[in-house]
């Protein structure tokens, strides 16, 4: 009697304990899915911007104006590094080398679009060692030209058609943006000026002013102070619209140059291995912090206008760029000097 009495009571205690064995077993694991489920904190240390020029320039004004801001959201330092030359590629290849999950870059357009193609010995692809992460800030170009021109933009387009190949156009390099635009709008308006190197745009502009060359292709801020103290004019900007940056002047399309655009840009990138929600924040932050007013306006006041997109917009201004560059380089054959 008693070993059968004592049976049923051992069964539904052995029922008990695995049931509660259970229990035990399923939420230790159900609490680790959460947690794994959880964002992990990022950055967990300083974030590093990297810019491929030296201090000073456009780029590393932009860096240096996003840095602060970008700290105070993030919660973590970020320091600008700046490692000039070769156009800006130097710094885009250790952006596209870095596996550290903390360093970035502010980069100019061809760093992110036709550097490789330009070069086939860049030591990285834009196209797949980078991620877009947002697009700051743009600005047209300004055909710029002699201060003694009387004509309009149309009948100095019309004077250019004319002169055909005894006029010349003056870049700071072959493979710039500068070079590029012009052979692009060579090829939209039907001009045939000759390309004449110079080490930078100060002698690009002396030779303006010289009349060694015809025209040029001019960032808004160095072609609107020589134009305001009279010693270049400015015939047209190379956005599809007149631009807030400079409103006076034209666009090209005025002055009958049909299916052209050109802007120089500037824009934060990150090496391929950055996760994505990494990204994510990144690109909301840097589209949130770009649009206050106050920072809008000294990113107006370095001669920029603010463009605030996010990966998708800059992956769709890099494929429209890329293709039309691209074009531009295979048909003249082009190679960096």
């Amino acid at each position: 009697m008693t070993d059968h009495i004592r049976t049923p009571i051992t069964r539904r205690h052995a029922l008990a304990g695995a049931a509660a064995l259970t229990a035990a077993t399923v939420l230790p694991l159900g609490a680790t899915a959460q947690a794994q489920q959880k964002p992990a904190a990022w950055p967990t240390r300083p974030l590093k911007i990297v810019v491929g020029f030296p201090g000073g320039s456009s780029p590393d004004l932009t860096a240096r104006l996003l840095a602060e801001p970008l700290a105070q959201a993030l919660g973590q330092p970020v320091v600008v590094e700046n490692r000039p030359g070769a156009g800006g590629n130097i710094a885009a290849a250790q952006v596209a080398r870095a596996d550290d999950d903390h360093t970035i870059g502010l980069m100019i357009n061809g760093n992110m679009t036709i550097a490789k193609i330009l070069n086939p010995d860049t030591p990285y692809d834009p196209l797949k060692d980078l991620t877009p992460v947002s697009l700051i800030a743009v600005a047209p170009l300004v055909l710029s030209v002699p201060a003694s021109v009387a004509e309009s933009g149309a009948a100095y387009i019309a004077a250019a058609k004319a002169a055909g190949d005894k006029w010349n156009y003056g870049t700071p390099g072959v493979g710039t943006v500068g070079h590029l635009g012009m052979e692009l709008l060579k090829s939209r308006a039907g001009i045939a000026p000759v390309h004449v190197p110079y080490p930078g745009n100060p002698q690009v502009i002396a030779a303006i002013i010289g009349g060694q060359i015809q025209m040029s292709l001019l960032p808004p801020g160095l072609a609107m102070a020589q134009v305001r103290g009279g010693k270049l004019k400015a015939i047209g900007v190379t956005s599809l619209g007149r631009s807030s940056l400079v409103p006076d002047v034209p666009s090209l399309s005025e002055a009958g140059v049909r299916d052209f655009q050109l802007e120089i840009w500037n824009a934060v990138a990150a090496p391929n291995s950055l996760p994505k929600a990494h990204v994510n924040k990144l690109a909301a932050l840097l589209t949130e912090i770009v649009r206050r007013e106050d920072i809008r306006q000294k990113i107006f006041a370095q001669g920029w206008q603010v463009a605030g997109t996010g990966p998708e917009g800059l992956a769709r201004r890099i494929k429209s760029d890329t293709a039309a560059m691209t074009e531009v380089i295979q048909r003249n054959n082009i190679r960096p000097g």
